[in-house]
């Protein structure tokens, strides 16, 4: 089974940058699509940016599109979101999530295993 911890939230002021990280264990991420979802207060949980596996292609929503990047560095069996010109309206949870699956999709219900969860606030 794989497991996948989160680190890398925090408090940032709008137009500043951070880097989420997600450590996988129990099985290779090169088998698996990657994820990354948002939740606002008050908010459904948003797919932020998928990546599907073999030629890698990427998916983001629109909002995030230009600024956030979505990446996977298999020596270290981990999943990264680079996250650059914060705003205000990019704060919530931010959950990383894999599926043994070929093609990844923005909708988490297409993903069996998650992350716990870590705390984005963009806030001056």
């Amino acid at each position: 089974q794989l497991q996948l911890v989160e680190s890398g939230g925090g408090l940032v002021q709008p137009g500043g940058s951070l880097r989420l990280s997600c450590a996988a264990t129990g099985n290779n991420l090169d088998n698996y699509v990657i994820g990354w979802f948002r939740q606002a207060p008050g908010k459904e949980r948003e797919g932020v940016s998928c990546e599907s596996i073999g030629a890698r292609p990427t998916y983001y929503t629109d909002s995030v599109k230009g600024r956030f990047t979505i990446s996977r560095d298999n020596d270290k069996n981990t999943m990264y979101l680079q996250m650059n010109d914060l705003k205000p309206e990019d704060t919530g949870v931010y959950y990383c999530a894999a599926d043994f699956a070929y093609v990844c999709s923005s909708d988490s219900n297409g993903y069996e295993y998650w992350g716990q969860g870590t705390q984005v606030t963009v806030s001056s």
